[in-house]
């Protein structure tokens, strides 16, 4: 049997309202990054009960550059946003010595959905690919 040869995607869309208020920062070199933590809820019927249900799941989302600066300018605990992004995960290790991991949304565009900012709020379609060096330079 060959061996199965799969492409490469990692894609992901949401659409949620923000649990506290955006977290802005500036890496050293000055580039803004901003810490999101959105609420993604689902309606279903249980077969068992024929009730519906809800499920909420909780997400963390990084925007960088021009996104995080607007997300950090004209969001707030509890704004409705759209995601689109890609999935990462990180390990490190605290101060303490204890190993830690995360899987977050590297968001390449958020769009608000409650009003109309003054200015745009999308990028052009394209992934905006952040170096390297720069999630490394990240203050938290």
């Amino acid at each position: 049997m060959g061996e199965l040869k799969l492409g490469h995607l990692n894609y992901v869309v949401l659409m949620g309202r923000l649990t506290q208020e955006p977290d802005l920062r500036y890496t050293p070199k000055g580039n803004p990054v901003c810490n999101l933590r959105i609420a993604v809820s689902r309606r279903y019927r249980n077969k068992e009960t024929g009730e519906l249900e809800e499920e909420t799941n909780f997400f963390n989302v990084v925007a960088f550059k021009r996104q995080a600066e607007l997300a950090g300018d004209y969001l707030k605990k509890g704004s409705a946003v759209l995601i689109e992004g890609r999935l990462r995960s990180r390990s490190w290790e605290t101060n303490a010595g204890e190993k830690r991991h995360t899987v977050e949304i590297l968001a390449y565009r958020i769009q608000f959905l409650d009003k109309v900012p003054r200015e745009p709020v999308e990028t052009p379609p394209e992934e905006e690919d952040v170096p390297k060096e720069e999630l490394e330079d990240i203050p938290f």
